[in-house]
């Protein structure tokens, strides 16, 4: 069964899904800023677009492209601008 998530007034929205491998979301952010916390290891990686992220623990803003990818560890927030919709995969664990 997949679930539809939906957060910041309906400008970031994922579908999740479990498979053989870790739990995932695949989705689309709208223009915008956004923090999100994580409650276990997230990698995330850009499908098309762009993210410019402040990780957890950094000052620094860093752009993340088409297939790029980036790690936040469990119990972390971290910042994200978007400036054209963006899609993205987010593996769990």
């Amino acid at each position: 069964m997949l679930t539809t998530n939906e957060y910041f007034d309906g400008k970031v929205k994922s579908i999740a899904l479990k498979n053989n491998e870790l739990p995932a979301t695949v989705g689309v952010m709208d223009i915008g800023e956004y923090t999100f916390g994580t409650s276990e290891k997230e990698t995330m990686t850009v499908v098309s677009g762009e993210l410019i992220v402040k990780l957890p623990d950094t000052e620094e803003w860093k752009s993340f492209t088409d297939g790029d990818a980036f790690i936040v560890e469990a119990n972390k927030s971290f910042d994200l601008k978007v400036n054209a919709q963006t899609a993205y995969l987010c593996v769990y664990g």
